[in-house]
């Protein structure tokens, strides 16, 4: 497991996370607070609080360098 600290702070950022997110296989947890859900779902990030960084965990991918190098605009 990976985990990653990120921002999505604008409508922009969560459709670009979401649509990068989604070309990988593999398990991918957003949380917030209390909060779990799953980063593939667009409607679940928005039900987060994006006021705060949120914490991206990583599971089973099989290309995370890869990943982690694109998520670097969100961190």
């Amino acid at each position: 497991m990976r985990t990653f600290n990120i921002v999505l702070d604008t409508v922009e950022k969560v459709k670009e996370f979401s649509s990068l997110i989604n070309k990988f296989d593999g398990e991918f947890d957003l949380i917030s607070d209390n909060y779990i859900i799953d980063a593939k779902s667009i409607m679940g990030i928005f039900s987060l609080n994006l006021k705060n960084p949120l914490k991206l965990e990583v599971n089973n991918v099989p290309n995370v360098d890869e990943l982690e190098n694109l998520l670097k605009k969100f961190m």
